[in-house]
């Protein structure tokens, strides 16, 4: 593995390996027995704003020996219009390896591609591959692991996190139902792509929370799309409550990646109920991301 784009061009395997490597650095944060980035910089490119993908990765820097380094938008030439391959040969042959959070999926390959050092996708608009490996952690760490269980997801059929976590789906094998309006469904063509038949899509939330071990949501609006308030209201009947988790299997989790937005895509109720586990989600942002950083630090 050269670089961590999406869950689409992992396998089985490097999804596993990489969550058993989590678990084990979780075991032993504090007393790391060696420190992989010891005399490493990463520079982390961040176009949207973050709190958790910010802070787990720079803890998650320090924490294996390296030094992390920030760059908005408007601290490099990026921001003023300097294409990202001439940003890459450029930070290729400073840094050891770069840390992106962008809207355009094409930025963080065609980086990977001019740099020549590892590249992680901290989130684009297509995929959030680290949000998808903390959250399966967190499902092996509550449930003992995803076989044999049924995920939900209920919200935007086609966001980043549902395109991640019906990749997930494909290489795992688990059972996933997406519930979504049915103009926030995935495109025909991609579901071609995809190929999945444990993959199934409603517009009905009941039925993709029935039976359910895992219900997961997130915000109807992501960033950059606050403008969009018509898209909001398409979402009313797709929120997490009480009444949709009654046909959730018994003992299940609810997972959602943050900020949530309480009383629109879950309730005040629902997300305090399950906090214990959101947070421990959110935690594992750093532990599953430590493993990635591990498994792509330079030799």
């Amino acid at each position: 593995m050269k670089h961590l784009l999406s869950i689409e061009e992992l396998t089985a395997g490097e999804i596993v390996s990489l969550l058993d490597s989590a678990v084990e650095l979780k075991k032993e944060r504090g007393y790391h027995s060696g420190q992989p980035l010891a005399g490493q910089t990463w520079a982390m490119i961040f176009t949207k704003s973050s709190t958790r993908t910010r802070v787990s990765f720079e803890v998650g820097i320090r924490e294996l020996g390296g030094f992390p380094m920030f760059l908005s938008k408007n601290d490099i030439q990026l921001g003023r219009g300097e294409p990202i391959k001439d940003t890459a040969r450029v930070l290729g042959r400073m840094v050891h390896g770069c840390i992106i959070r962008t809207f355009a999926q094409q930025d963080v390959v065609e980086f990977s591609e001019y740099s020549g050092i590892p590249t992680i996708n901290a989130l684009t608009d297509d995929e959030h591959p680290c949000q998808i490996l903390a959250d399966l952690l967190t499902v092996k760490e509550t449930l003992g692991g995803w076989d044999g269980k049924k995920i939900a997801f209920i919200g935007d059929g086609f966001s980043n996190m549902t395109i991640s976590w019906m990749w997930a789906a494909k290489r795992l094998g688990f059972e996933l139902a997406v519930a979504a309006p049915a103009a926030y469904q995935p495109t025909a063509e991609f579901l071609a792509k995809l190929d999945a038949q444990n993959v199934t899509l409603t517009t009905d939330p009941v039925v993709a929370a029935k039976g359910a071990h895992v219900i997961n949501t997130d915000v109807w609006l992501s960033m950059g799309q606050e403008d969009q308030k018509d898209k909001e209201e398409a979402f009313g009947p797709f929120q997490l409550n009480a009444s949709l988790l009654e046909h959730a299997a018994p003992g299940h989790i609810v997972l959602h990646c943050l900020p949530a937005y309480r009383g629109k895509e879950i309730t005040e109720e629902i997300l305090e109920k399950h906090a214990g586990v959101i947070f421990q989600e959110a935690e594992n942002r750093l532990h599953a991301q430590k493993a990635i950083l591990v498994a792509l630090a330079v030799g």
